[in-house]
């Protein structure tokens, strides 16, 4: 099994980024799918999760700037971040999770830095 997270990159406040997150060895249309962050000296927190059926959540702090989707013909999520600010700085994770099982991706790191 293998979650392969790229997309991340520098870009300037109130930029965009798409990540892309590719997913390897999983039955996807039956997993749950998520985005974490990790910020420079903080706990990795949640930032997106859509559901197998497409149901969608978002940490408060994206909320409005960012859209995850889905495509299972693809096996693949993405993340759709707009207005872009410093404190969306940090590696962010793609997360898959099934029935009794779970897995993670290797994380690609975001800054937003003028």
């Amino acid at each position: 099994v293998r979650l392969q997270a790229f997309g991340g990159g520098l870009v300037q406040p109130g930029g965009y980024l798409r990540l892309s997150c590719a997913a390897f060895g999983i039955r996807f249309s039956l997993y749950g799918m998520g985005w974490y962050r990790q910020p420079p000296g903080k706990q990795r927190e949640l930032v997106a999760l859509i559901a197998s059926g497409g149901s969608t959540n978002y940490a408060d702090s994206v909320k409005g700037r960012y859209t995850i989707t889905r495509d299972n013909a693809k096996n693949a999520v993405y993340l759709q971040m707009n207005n872009l600010k410093p404190e969306d700085t940090a590696v962010y994770y793609c997360h898959a999770v099934g029935i009794g099982r779970t897995y993670w991706g290797q994380g690609t790191l975001v800054t937003v830095s003028s």
